[in-house]
């Protein structure tokens, strides 16, 4: 069905001229007639009738007139769903509780105008392959995971680094330690269950372990957070890495320890990605916004795997 004939019609009920129609769409009054013409076809029903006073709904056309109404409604909402000046700016997130998505909430606060829509997406082949589709508009990751650089054209920049801490329980042997170096954790058993194979954190991971020869277990299934914390707080022999920005509470009878790493301190490097011809007005005001916090990142002291995107 022809949505302009659709639209034509519904000008001439309202109008109930055809040549009233006409000066209302900038066409014809040839053009109202054909279109109408041409939809009675298509319906097999009369829509008019001619009157003295101009054209009249026949019964048929009266009981057409809501539903071509929602057509047309329908025909907009498709459209404005994928106009990039009205559709909400897609942005893919790993960890919702870390530094990345701080800063996506301080842009909201910041744009309460802007509407988002957060995604979460594990795999970096998938977020690039979203990007390049247009899935998403952007994605906050660690750019540069060995033999996987980016598409030439996708555009990234580094935009924060989150600080790595120890969490132990309280009856660790470094429990009341102030601050550790990598290095003094060489021997002791760090558990972070759910690092996946070829992701970028394992990527990460191996290069930090590597770098400082640390030993950490992956073993065991993935319960959550939760359930991490847990063994953490009941297992003295183990420890675990978790992120400055990571924003989690624990029951206060836990007596967890988070303890900065230092000399040097490693952190996890998050970059903004994005298709670098993608004209979405709230991703050009999401890139200004990160540029002005100024968020931390390469500071003095601090340790990242030589693959890691410059920026």
């Amino acid at each position: 069905m022809d949505l302009e004939a659709v639209r034509t019609y519904l000008a001439v009920a309202e109008a109930g001229q055809f040549q009233k129609a006409a000066a209302d769409l900038s066409i014809t009054q040839q053009a109202v007639s054909k279109r109408i013409a041409a939809l009675e076809r298509d319906l097999g029903v009369r829509l008019f009738t001619r009157t003295p006073r101009g054209a009249e709904a026949t019964i048929d056309g009266q009981a057409f007139l809501p539903h071509a109404r929602e057509l047309l409604r329908v025909a907009d909402r498709a459209v404005a769903s994928v106009h990039t000046g009205r559709r909400p700016l897609r942005v893919d997130v790993i960890n919702l509780r870390g530094a990345a998505s701080g800063l996506l909430r301080g842009f909201h606060g910041a744009h309460p105008e802007t509407e988002l829509d957060v995604v979460k997406l594990l795999d970096i082949d998938e977020a690039v392959a979203a990007i390049r589709s247009g899935a998403v508009d952007a994605s906050f990751r660690a750019v540069g995971s060995p033999g996987r650089p980016l598409p030439d054209d996708l555009a990234a920049v580094r935009v924060v680094d989150e600080q790595l801490q120890l969490l132990t329980g309280p009856d660790h042997v470094l429990a009341g330690a102030r601050a550790v170096t990598p290095s003094q954790l060489a021997g002791h058993r760090i558990w972070m269950p759910g690092i996946l194979p070829g992701s970028e954190w394992a990527a990460y991971y191996d290069d930090l372990t590597a770098e400082f020869g640390l030993t950490i277990e992956a073993t065991g299934p993935n319960f959550g957070s939760d359930a991490l914390l847990d063994t953490i707080a009941e297992t003295p022999a183990l420890a675990t890495f978790m992120s400055d920005g990571t924003r989690l509470v624990w029951p206060a009878g836990h007596g967890l320890r988070r303890i900065p790493l230092t000399d040097p301190t490693p952190v996890y490097p998050h970059s903004l990605v994005w298709h670098r011809d993608n004209p979405h007005p709230a991703l050009a005001a999401l890139r200004r916004y990160l540029a002005a916090t100024k968020a931390a990142h390469g500071a003095p002291g601090t340790w990242v795997p030589g693959w890691v995107h410059p920026d």
